[in-house]
């Protein structure tokens, strides 16, 4: 999508001059370049080529598949490595190949301190150094005594154990530990509301947990009476050796702690008894976020790791140990593990951030100081569309905040790499001059950004390719697949896609006859979207007939899930994500109305941060909730002489009317909704919407169970009833 151009005809004149002289300097060169040789002597062709070829077909020629991605036809891919089958396997390969490069880095801390916002709230703000690094030598050590000291603590071979605690180093040493020791590694998300969490815990029958003290001290503590089985707290950080106050029966630890009595059982009974895991053994207990009722355990084995894994590392180009990795989404979700896996299985380095303290401009970052992407400069980073949609609208903001000079170079500038992107080329000229700055907010350095966990809008994928100078590669996958499923080519510049299938899977199309999604349709087949493979993990924990449900082994077999999300095959194998079962509704007089379509169209208005779509089957209209752009709204109210504190807009109903007047001309804007999909009501939400409230899960997936009981009173005064 282009920015609308409203220029001064003799600047115009002046860029597309600088350009056409740039361009016949270039061409040549760049012609060349973009033409990159196979080892065997033969070529690729030009990137505009590369994205046009077919990435998928389908296997017996059948538009319902299985489709493979090309290079796997025969057959699936299940490991990255002869031999290296299991998860301690992998990181013993990756120590002995990079011993002594950087493993795992986290910034020193040298001060924090309260401040005072003008609305009398108050933010900690911290002063952080330089990254300080483990290296993978290092790492394996510090995972290999920690698993002894656990087993030294009565931790057994194939008995659940489990962590609770944020993304940080500790994080992958213990879960190596695990690996190591064959513990089966329970995770739970540390956004999870209490009774969630005791669920997890008691359901897996763990003795063990690793956390951090906060958490402890936040979440744990007050449900450890509700947990019975357990014994033993690891605490990650250096923290004092007595703890009043808790339950008897309860140890706590520090891990430091541990790690010594492991390394003075290094070469004793523990160690001699351990018994490396196999393949088919059970890595992790993977509990879901949540988002559609009680979270589920799923059992992920190392095979279906690894297999997922080598899928995801074959489509990121030039992987090496000189990458740098950022890590800062919930190691509990399955794109972060995965991620984190992929750079460990190339001897990347990965530095550990957190949303707070990401960029210059996080919350938590003290004004003057440098925020982690500017500190660590990664090339690598993976990102939920919400953050990425954040980004997108504070910089357009910016644009307009621009004078007349600097907005046009940036609106033209703009529109011309978008033109050049889709024909293939590159453009270091206005990469250097006018999106350098932009860049630099995530480092200057990123060469790939994966985004996955939910749609990624059309807008904010062109602005990341265009404005961060880097390939966006959208992805799709669940838990339940390991992540793994597709993940678009990086020269693949098309929106709205998640690329073919990975190296380790093959997908079909299962007809949905209710939704009326056929694999006969045209001009694309279309239906339920089944997932086969290696990297398809064991189904969910103690939960027999949902795997009934959900999961199936066909005559070869073959184990596969069934996602319950609509996709269609496009010509050359791509897959586009169109629907999902759940969020189909169908009104009172028998419109098909897909909730997530209405948030994804609806996302992109500036207006908006987020929207909750909401229809009943008993009405005849969709109403929504609606997280409104503080900045966006105040400017709007504004022009219409409206009055008032933030809360006190938001309950207006007077303002309500007119932020629905912006949402219904931006719906109808280039036909992107039909009348019925488009909200006729909305409630405007004065808080965001973060993981801490519990509306949304740590990958910004909406709880719609929760919002429904949120907004209750709202629904009944929207449909009437009060």
């Amino acid at each position: 999508m282009k920015l609308k151009e409203d220029l001064n005809p003799m600047l115009l004149l002046l860029f597309h001059l600088m350009v056409w002289i740039y361009t016949v300097i270039t061409f040549l060169p760049s012609y060349l370049l973009s033409w990159v040789s196979r080892p065997d002597g033969s070529f690729y062709g030009s990137e505009e080529e590369r994205a046009k070829r077919a990435k998928a077909r389908s296997v017996l020629g059948q538009p319902e598949g299985p489709y493979r991605a090309v290079s796997s036809m025969k057959k699936l891919v299940t490991s990255l490595h002869p031999g290296v089958d299991t998860l301690d396997k992998m990181f013993e390969y990756a120590a002995m190949r990079f011993p002594h490069r950087d493993c795992l880095g986290t910034r020193e801390v040298i001060s924090e301190e309260d401040e005072r916002q003008s609305n009398g709230k108050v933010f900690k703000k911290v002063f952080l150094g330089e990254y300080r690094w483990l290296s993978y030598k290092d790492t394996l050590t510090a995972a290999t005594h920690l698993g002894s000291g656990l087993a030294a603590l009565g931790q057994r071979p194939k008995t659940n154990i489990a962590i609770f605690c944020e993304t940080r180093a500790e994080w992958i040493i213990a879960a190596q530990a695990c690996f190591t020791y064959n513990f089966p590694l329970v995770t739970i998300y540390s956004t999870l509301g209490g009774p969630a969490i005791a669920h997890g815990l008691n359901e897996t029958q763990v003795t063990h947990i690793i956390t951090s003290r906060e958490l402890l001290e936040t979440r744990l503590k007050a449900i450890l009476t509700d947990v019975p089985r357990l014994q033993h707290i690891i605490v990650v950080d250096n923290t004092p050796t007595v703890w009043p106050s808790y339950p008897r029966g309860i140890s706590i630890h520090n891990m430091a702690a541990v790690q010594k009595l492991g390394a003075r059982h290094e070469n004793g009974r523990f160690s001699r008894e351990r018994k490396a895991p196999l393949p088919s053994d059970i890595a992790v207990i993977m509990y879901t976020s949540g988002s559609t009722g009680i979270p589920k355990g799923v059992m992920i084995s190392h095979s279906n790791i690894i297999a997922g894994i080598t899928g995801m590392a074959e489509r990121i180009p030039n992987l090496c140990e000189e990458d740098t990795y950022i890590g800062y989404l919930p190691l509990a979700h399955v794109l972060e593990l995965s991620a984190e896996l992929v750079c460990v299985s190339h001897g990347c380095r990965i530095g550990y951030s957190s949303p707070q303290t990401l960029a210059d401009q996080s919350t938590k970052i003290k004004k003057g100081s440098k925020g982690d992407t500017s500190v660590l400069q990664p090339t690598l980073m993976a990102a939920v569309p919400e953050i990425m949609d954040r980004i997108y609208k504070n910089v357009m903001t910016k644009v307009e905040e621009m004078n007349c000079v600097q907005r046009t170079l940036f609106i033209l500038a703009y529109n011309y790499k978008l033109e050049q992107l889709a024909k293939g080329y590159s453009t270091p000229l206005c990469d250097r001059l006018v999106f350098r700055k932009v860049r630099s907010l995530l480092g200057g350095r990123t060469r790939v950004l994966l985004s996955g966990g939910a749609p990624l809008s059309a807008a904010t994928q062109r602005f990341m390719n265009v404005c961060f100078c880097c390939p966006v590669g959208q992805g799709y996958g669940l838990t339940e697949t390991c992540g793994a499923g597709t993940i678009s080519e990086l020269w693949d510049y098309s929106t709205g896609r998640v690329g073919g299938p990975l190296v380790c899977c093959e997908i079909k199309l299962k007809d949905w006859v209710e939704g009326g999604y056929r694999s006969t349709d045209k001009p694309h087949p279309r239906g339920e979207i089944l997932i086969g493979g290696p990297n398809v993990t064991m189904g969910y924990y103690k939960k027999d007939a949902k795997n009934q449900e959900d999961f199936f082994v066909d005559e070869n077999g073959q184990r596969w899930f069934c996602t319950g999300d609509i996709g269609e095959f496009q010509e050359d194998g791509c897959l586009k994500i169109i629907d999902r079962k759940k969020d189909l509704v169908k009104l009172q007089a028998g419109e098909y109305v897909s909730l997530g379509k209405v948030e994804a169209m609806l996302k992109n208005c500036p207006l908006i941060d987020n929207i909750c779509a909401y229809a009943n089957s008993d009405e005849t209209y969709v109403i929504g909730f609606v997280v409104p752009n503080q900045k966006q709204l105040l400017a709007l109210v504004d022009q219409y002489g409206i009055r008032g504190s933030w809360e006190e807009l938001c309950n207006s109903k007077a303002v309500e009317e007119l932020v629905l007047r912006v949402i219904t001309e931006a719906a109808l804007t280039g036909e992107k909704l039909e009348r019925f999909e488009i909200p006729r009501k909305i409630r405007l939400s004065p808080e965001p919407w973060t993981p801490e409230t519990g509306l949304v899960t740590d990958a910004f997936k909406l709880k719609r169970k929760e919002l429904k009981t949120h907004y209750q009173d709202d629904i009944e005064r929207m449909y009437g009833g009060k």
